[in-house]
């Protein structure tokens, strides 16, 4: 079975700093897009920072300068490091891929969500 595992994410003051990290597990073929989002309180769900596996890099307009998306290949993780932190980025954070693994005699896809966790910048 396929599947994405995050760790990092807490507490941590304004202007701090925080790493979030998220491996795919299984039978991975490729991972061609891994990316971020986040979801704050009352809010809707917003794609935060992706990056291809060639590393092209995209970014959400209020995150630019700050954060840095970066990706190892051969462990197939996806790193987002947060730097610059402010309290409008309390959000739940959750890591996305789009996956093709192999299931038997089967090469399948699977958009993969990670579990989320929280992160809470303090004033």
């Amino acid at each position: 079975q396929v599947r994405l595992v995050e760790s990092g994410g807490g507490l941590v003051q304004a202007g701090g700093s925080l790493r979030l990290s998220c491996a795919a597990s299984g039978s991975i073929l490729s991972a061609n897009v891994m990316g971020w989002y986040r979801q704050a309180p009352g809010k809707q769900r917003e794609l935060v920072a992706a990056i291809t596996s060639g590393l092209r890099t995209n970014y959400a307009d209020s995150v630019k300068g700050r954060f840095t998306i970066s990706r190892d290949n051969a462990k197939n993780t996806v790193y987002l490091q947060m730097n610059s932190l402010k309290p409008e980025d309390t959000a739940v954070y959750y890591c996305n891929a789009d996956l093709r693994y192999y299931s038997g005699s089967y090469l399948r896809s699977l958009d993969a969500w990670g579990q989320g966790t929280l992160v809470t910048v303090s004033s």
